[in-house]
């Protein structure tokens, strides 16, 4: 049985084990998983938050972070202004990045989600209102969800990516994680 772990990545932390060649410090997986042999499946941006799976075997971790198998991955997005119907159709069409045309992507405006609060906090405009959007995407690119945001005209201010496949974030606290068998 391959073991995985879900981890609850918070803001500000290298989706990897070490940061060599870095002048200033900046906190590791190793900061908060002290679990030998498994590695990330995939990479989340250092000023993005949520599951982050790590596992301790290579067809595992293929099947989850390469492209090919187009495995969901669900964030929930706080953005800058107040999108419409409308303005959300670009993206499940597809939009137009500098690497080319993202695939289709699904869209729903949502109810600002209960999370733990981001540290530090995203700035808040008396005079520019935010929403929250759930977006799935099936392909990975980098930080894809923030440029396909922008590039519609709504900027992300906060990025929690919620699920990969069926496995979630709910019920694991930041900076915690949880292991499973798989």
């Amino acid at each position: 049985m391959a073991r995985l772990l879900l981890f609850n990545k918070p803001f500000g932390v290298l989706s990897q084990f070490t940061d060599r060649g870095s002048p200033t410090v900046r906190a590791t997986l190793s900061d908060f998983i002290a679990v030998k042999g498994v590695y990330p499946a995939g990479r989340l941006d250092r000023d993005s938050e949520g599951l982050l799976l790590l596992c301790d075997d290579g067809r595992l971790q293929a099947r989850i972070s390469d492209p090919r198998f187009k495995m969901a991955k669900t964030y929930l997005v706080q953005v800058e202004g107040d999108p419409q119907e409308r303005d959300l159709e670009p993206l499940r069409q597809g939009v137009r990045l500098k690497d080319g045309m993202t695939m289709p992507a699904e869209i729903a405006r949502i109810d600002a989600p209960e999370l733990w609060p981001r540290d530090p906090p995203i700035r808040q405009r008396k005079s520019i209102p935010d929403s929250w959007l759930k977006i799935t995407i099936r392909e990975g690119r980098n930080r894809q969800v923030r440029r396909m945001t922008a590039a519609v005209g709504f900027p992300t201010l906060r990025l929690v990516r919620w699920s990969i496949g069926e496995w979630t974030v709910s019920g694991v606290a930041q900076g915690q994680f949880k292991e499973i068998s798989v």
